[in-house]
């Protein structure tokens, strides 16, 4: 047995097994069963693949030094003299392992490596005895106390990478934002945490997850390397997998990530106080009014509603605007002359093109702002709700060519939103498909709109796994997709003057700085766990995001839902976001689709004017680019929705000067709360800010108190 310490924590790998034995922090015992090393993916040049353990090797020797350990692995089956050194070194109170692998076989690639898939204690709801949770920055950050939602969770459930994609994979830079996770757990009368963060200033692809383990009870955390190399080629990782154990709850997890990225900026990003790039009513903090203008759902008959002409709903929005004392960011679906997310080509606006312009330009007059919904990088063949198909064109230009393609070079159709569309997955890095984004979107985005959320269902704004050999690419994922997808944002970026950009989902990190304004899906990790606003934690200084159209919500449909997420929302720093059936009545979520209940309008309508007022009175200055910090502990009743969900909604921020928590209740009840060491009442429909130093109550405001 040989052991490597850091802080009070120490690993063993077992020579003789070829695994890791031991993984202990402090006192406690945490590893469930033992576990590999590591594992990677060798595929040859036809295509098939074979995913290996470190303990399938020949000669596997272990090697120990005063601050290193080192694994050396060669003589793999059927794999020549390939070899593998796994390097782990103590460093700052942390472990920093590196991996490489030489002598490639001619006719292989190294797809990806997985270092240190550690096999914890289960978690909480799973039978485990540390109360422990998984922070994952999954759209965009959630704790997760059982695997047994995910494992029923439609569209969402536990899958590896592979090709064709689909938007839910849980990689980074896509639905996953930043490139850690970690282990949180009971430690005596506190909290510690296992964290394991890839600290790549390039940012290249990961697959950042967790799953069952399949021979013992147990929890497996996963983060694999696409490596991005070509055949026959060695690969080495230019950074350290760092694994810590700091003290304290996710927040304090957060923080080690944090630490890193401060140190490490992705180039040209500045902080919003800092950045003259963004627009005016960036800092407004505007309401976000979405509705369609054909149809009511996604998948309905794509008729005219009473939303069209555009102009017909000018009415709608000055009474929105007067009754939420807000600025309106109006963002149009279903507005696409071709058909509804029938990407790339969205131009010229469906029906009346002379009206869509007058609305624009009424919007303008009065102040207000007009965005809209796109489709990001998908090639639609033809659409499945009405009348649109692009064979022609796809067949004219070869543009086959230009899609994302398999392992074996083959191009499959793509699984993404096919109940709206037939079609195939753009690869951005292809000269072919470059030139149809770029002929389709640049006029859009050098028009005069304020907003285009031009990367919808490529969620945080990367593009999908291609492994073709004619796209000048490497035949593999890897840090080049990072790379051409910075180069094109920042070209299309460049190009939009005052227009902002964004995605489904928020942008990941290395591409914030081009998406400034994206569609924040935190409603999603109710299906896995409880939303943490661990995005706006890490970035809220740089970036800030809006609520979105609440798609895929399993929350109920009532006023008291669409308020908890509103206050939810509000406490993370984000624009709110109201969504429209076509007779101006409120929506719960864009998914709903029993219409026999709506949210009551003018309490929400009353709610988000309340926060309104609470934002400019004492709020602004905290959730428009504070840091977010780690405010007083909250004990509070639950929500009634399941889900472990505190009925209050809290955030702490910290500015140059000061330090504030912010306290929403979004219900019709008076809850009397522990904040810190104290007890407060919170009124129904109300906002406090306190002082967190002293737990004083700064200022508070109800509903009702204009």
């Amino acid at each position: 047995m040989e052991y490597i310490g850091f802080s009070d924590c120490h690993l063993a790998i077992d020579p003789d097994l070829r695994l890791i034995s031991a993984f202990d922090v402090g006192s406690h015992s945490l590893l469930a069963a033992p576990s590999e090393v590591f594992y990677f993916k060798l595929t040859d040049v036809s295509g098939e693949s074979v995913t290996l353990p470190a303990s399938s090797c020949e000669e596997f020797r272990v090697s120990l030094s005063a601050s290193s350990l080192k694994v050396e692995c060669s003589r793999f089956p059927d794999c020549g003299d390939l070899s593998a050194l796994l390097t782990l070194e103590e460093k700052d109170a942390s472990l920093e392992c590196r991996v490489s692998f030489s002598s490639v076989p001619d006719d292989r690639l190294v797809e990806w490596v997985e270092v240190l898939p550690l096999v914890l204690e289960p978690l909480a709801l799973d039978g485990g005895s540390l109360g422990s949770e998984i922070l994952i920055p999954y759209n965009e950050g959630a704790l997760v106390d059982t695997l047994e939602l995910r494992d029923h969770a439609r569209g969402i459930r536990y899958a590896p990478a592979c090709y064709p994609s689909q938007g839910y994979f849980s990689v980074f830079p896509n639905m996953v934002s930043s490139q850690f996770l970690a282990y949180v757990f009971d430690c005596g009368s506190s909290r510690r945490s296992v964290y394991l963060g890839a600290h790549d200033p390039s940012r290249a692809p990961k697959e950042i997850n967790f799953c069952r383990f399949d021979k013992a009870p147990g929890v497996m955390l996963e983060m694999k390397y696409f490596c991005g190399v070509g055949f026959a080629e060695n690969y080495s990782s230019a950074f350290p997998l760092v694994v810590a154990a700091p003290c304290g709850d996710w927040q304090d997890a957060a923080e080690v990530y944090r630490k890193w990225f401060y140190d490490c900026l992705p180039e040209g990003l500045k902080k919003i106080r800092d950045n003259p790039d963004l627009p005016e009513w960036y800092q407004d903090s505007p309401l976000v009014v979405t509705y369609p203008i054909r149809g009511v759902h996604d998948k309905d008959l794509m008729e005219p509603n009473a939303l069209y002409p555009y102009t017909n709903a000018l009415g709608l929005i000055d009474e929105i605007s007067s009754k939420t004392g807000s600025r309106i960011l109006v963002l149009l679906m279903h507005w696409e002359g071709t058909g509804p997310w029938c990407p790339p080509y969205v131009l010229p606006p469906y029906g009346d093109k002379e009206d869509f312009r007058k609305y624009l330009d009424a919007l303008h007059e009065r102040g207000q702002l007009l965005g809209v919904y796109c489709s990001g990088f998908g090639y639609t063949l033809k659409s499945n709700l009405v009348d649109y198909n692009n064979l022609e064109e796809f067949e004219k230009e070869n543009l086959i060519d230009s899609m994302c393609a398999g392992p074996d070079g083959k191009v499959v159709l793509s699984p993404i939103c096919t109940g709206q569309r037939s079609g195939y997955d753009s690869c951005p890095a292809s000269p072919g498909a470059r030139k149809v984004l770029d002929r389709a979107y640049i006029p859009l985005i050098t028009d005069s709109l304020d907003y285009v959320q031009i990367l919808d269902q490529n969620h945080g704004g990367g593009q999908y796994l291609c492994y073709s050999r004619d796209h000048g690419h490497p035949p593999a994922p890897g840090e080049w997709m990072s790379s051409n997808m910075r180069s094109l944002l920042s070209d299309w970026h460049g190009r939009a003057g005052n227009t902002l950009l964004g995605c489904e989902s928020a942008a990941a990190e290395p591409f914030m700085q081009y998406l400034s304004f994206s569609d924040n899906r935190f409603e999603l990790c109710y299906k896995i766990g409880r939303p943490v606003p661990l995005y706006a934690y890490l970035y809220h200084e740089f970036v800030r995001n809006f609520m979105g159209n609440q798609c895929g919500c399993i929350l109920p449909v009532s006023t008291d839902s669409l308020r908890y997420r509103i206050a939810y929302s509000f406490t993370a720093g984000d624009s709110l976001t109201l969504t429209l059936y076509p007779d101006g009545r409120l929506i719960s979520n864009w998914s709903q689709k029993d219409f026999s209940v709506f949210p009551d309008r003018e309490e929400v309508f009353a709610f988000i004017r309340m926060l309104r007022g609470f934002f400019t009175d004492c709020a602004s200055e905290y959730l428009i680019s504070a840091k977010m910090i780690k405010g007083l502990e909250l004990s509070c009743p639950e929500a009634p929705f399941g889900h472990s969900l505190p009925a209050i909604l809290s955030s702490a921020w910290e500015t140059g000067s000061s330090r504030a928590q912010i306290l929403v209740n979004p219900f019709s009840e008076r809850f009397v709360c522990r904040l810190g060491e104290k007890k407060l009442a919170f009124e129904p429909l109300s906002a406090a800010l306190v002082d967190p130093d002293k737990n004083l109550v700064l200022f508070s405001k109800r509903v009702g108190e204009d």
